[in-house]
This record gives structure tokens, sequence and C-alpha cells, in this order.
């Protein structure tokens, strides 16, 4: 994800101080990874550096003197742009499970045991995260967000069911006897 567009469609709202981007980016995409406020305040001086932001003042609201941020027209033609762009699918995938089963056999282990053990945690994370979207006044970003990982989780179980039914072949061309 990148944190100068997230952060450049935050100020198309506009103008607003980093303390703010940070609570809202957390509030708009709940299931990421919470933003740093030394990852705000460093993203927003590139963008000025780039000149797609640029400080709208500063005001201290009785506490510490807080820099308000907005967007440069050039802001908004580069989010227009990012926006517009399709998501080319990744070329190469990097899968971590695949890897562990891989050198399971490598290293003779237990690589069906690694794919049970794998499974129950893919399995205690979707049931988390049904029970985050199914919550009370859960809002539809929270829902969409949590779906979109279900998603995931559900084809890496899909993976795992058929990897661990050829493990007896993937083992005979990783490890030939």
């Amino acid at each position: 994800m990148s944190t100068r567009h997230i952060l450049l469609g935050l100020l198309a709202g506009g103008p607003s101080h980093g303390y703010d981007l940070k609570r809202r980016h957390d509030e708009r995409f709940p299931q990421a990874r919470p933003l740093a406020y030394g990852q705000v305040y460093t993203t927003l001086q590139r963008l000025v550096r780039d000149g797609l932001a640029e400080v709208d003042g500063t005001d201290s609201d009785g506490g510490p003197e807080r820099t308000l941020y907005r967007s440069t027209d050039e802001g908004a033609r580069e989010l227009a742009r990012w926006t517009g762009e399709v998501a080319p699918p990744a070329p190469f995938v990097t899968n971590e499970i695949f890897a562990k089963v891989v050198v399971s056999i490598l290293a003779s282990a237990d690589p069906a045991g690694y794919l049970r053990a794998q499974r129950e945690a893919h399995m205690a994370r979707m049931r988390e995260l049904t029970a985050v979207k199914t919550a009370p006044g859960a809002d539809l970003a929270t829902v969409l967000s949590a779906d979109y990982a279900l998603s995931h989780l559900d084809a890496d179980l899909r993976w795992m069911t058929t990897t661990a039914a050829r493990l007896t072949t993937l083992t005979a061309e990783v490890h030939p006897a």
C-alpha cells in the first residue's frame, strides 16, 4: 500500500494535521497495520518536498503547535493518476508457507504437521475476522477489509489442502531418494 497516496487521498478532504491523518488512516483502513506518527510526518515532508502537498499554516488549539497540510493541484493530479492505474497482478508470489513446506522437506522435518498447524492458525484468524465483521455496529469499511483478508486466507487454506494431498510427490521432487 502506498502511504504517500493514502495520505494524499486523506488530504483530498481538506487540510489536516499529521495527527488527524494518522487517526483517519487507522479508522479508514482498520485491517491495515496502523501508521506510526514518524511515518506520517516523514511522508508529509516528502510530499511537501515533491510539491504534492504544502503547509497550510499552524495552530495550537491550546496545546503544542501543529502544522496543517493540504494537497496541491499537482498532488490532486498525482492522486487521480494513481487511483486510475490498474494494479498489475504480481509476476511472482512470495509465499512463506510454500517456502516452509519445501524447507521442511529438505530438512527431513514434518511438512504435513506444519501444514496442519498453519491451517489451524489461519482458521483462528478467520474466526477473529468474522467476529470483527459481524460485530454490532461494524462499518462497511471494516466489513470489506475483513472480507478481503478472509478471501486471501481462504485461498491459502485451499492451497494448503491441495499441497497436503500432493506432499508425497513434492517430497520425491524436492528430496529425491
